[in-house]
């Protein structure tokens, strides 16, 4: 079964706090997400294997521990998604970096790929799918199915301010995938926004109404 994961961690919870607020500027709020998401990246990579390799420091011969050759992939969804990339490439120089875009059908509400493009060796990553906002879940649901279908089996969820029904959707339709927030917000409104949330991450993000 799926497990959520909320980080608690002071850092992480002083800039959120810069986050939330209306009058942090675009300037601010895009390096903030960056930075939220380069400290949780290392909280959510605590699981990766090592393994000891011999090393010779200038002083002497030594054993000392590397990651275990994993493969690691991240996959924004567009376009807030974006802004969480930069931070956690930081972190993890050798990663892929693949893209999925979705909307949201008007007729029946359920989010539609228009657009997917993955490293041509994703089925052999561990792939974190990375999303500011996990409202309904119906996003973050919809792009681990892309990926399963793509042939992806150790898929991690990543965003930053969650509410219940999304880790809901998430347990019903993927118990495989753990999810990883910074906080859980008690509750959605009638527009489906987070509350108290922090608006929309992607206008925020880019600068945009």
């Amino acid at each position: 079964m799926s497990e959520l994961h909320v980080f608690d961690h002071p850092l992480i919870q002083h800039k959120l706090s810069i986050l939330r607020d209306k009058n942090t500027s675009v300037k601010e709020f895009r390096e903030l997400v960056g930075e939220i998401a380069m400290l949780m990246c290392y909280e959510a990579t605590r699981d990766l294997p090592l393994e000891e390799v011999e090393i010779e420091t200038p002083v002497a011969k030594a054993t000392v521990k590397r990651l275990a050759g994993k493969k690691l992939a991240i996959v924004p969804i567009l376009r807030a998604g974006l802004g969480m990339v930069d931070g956690m490439v930081a972190m993890i120089p050798s990663c892929k970096v693949g893209h999925i875009g979705l909307y949201r059908d008007p007729e029946t509400l359920e989010p539609v790929e228009y657009y997917c493009k993955l490293p041509p060796d994703i089925t052999e990553r561990d792939v974190i799918v990375v999303d500011p906002m996990f409202a309904t879940g119906g996003s973050a649901a919809a792009a681990c199915t892309f990926l399963k279908q793509h042939g992806c089996r150790h898929i991690k969820l990543m965003c930053i301010i969650g509410a219940p029904p999304a880790w809901e959707k998430m347990q019903k339709e993927h118990p495989d995938v753990d999810v990883y927030v910074a906080a859980m917000d008690p509750v959605l409104n009638d527009h489906g926004y987070i509350v108290p949330g922090l608006g929309d991450a992607g206008d925020r993000i880019f600068g945009t109404k």
